[in-house]
């Protein structure tokens, strides 16, 4: 099994910035990528972000492209979402996911792991 744990999630105003973090262990050699999907009140989760471990290809949603970044730590097993112009609709629980398929899935499906998820609030 693959545990992931998130943090860094919180309460910001529009326009400004928060860095999630996704430290993963046990079999984490089992991983090709990670993910970061998000699901805010009263909607279905939805695809934000993904990398491969391996030489950090990555896919963004059109929703956060320029405004995210995904980035990731191999020696520490641990991922990072920079989140810039923060707007209030980027509001939701964030969750940190880990695939074992090739390539960088944007359906929850594709991902067998994931992390408890970190409230994210931004605030008009």
């Amino acid at each position: 099994q693959v545990q992931l744990v998130e943090s860094g999630g919180g309460l910001v105003q529009a326009g400004g910035s928060l860095r999630l973090s996704c430290a993963a262990s046990g079999r984490t050699f089992s991983s090709y990528a990670m993910g970061w999907f998000r699901q805010a009140p009263g909607k279905e989760r939805e695809f934000v972000v993904a990398i491969s471990w391996s030489v950090g290809s990555t896919r963004y949603s059109d929703s956060v492209k320029g405004r995210f970044t995904i980035s990731r730590d191999n020696a520490k097993n641990t991922v990072y979402l920079q989140m810039n112009s923060l707007k209030p609709e980027d509001t939701a629980v964030y969750y940190c996911a880990s695939s074992p398929y090739y390539g960088l899935g944007s359906g929850s499906g594709k991902y067998d792991y994931w992390g408890q998820g970190t409230q994210v609030t931004v605030s008009s």
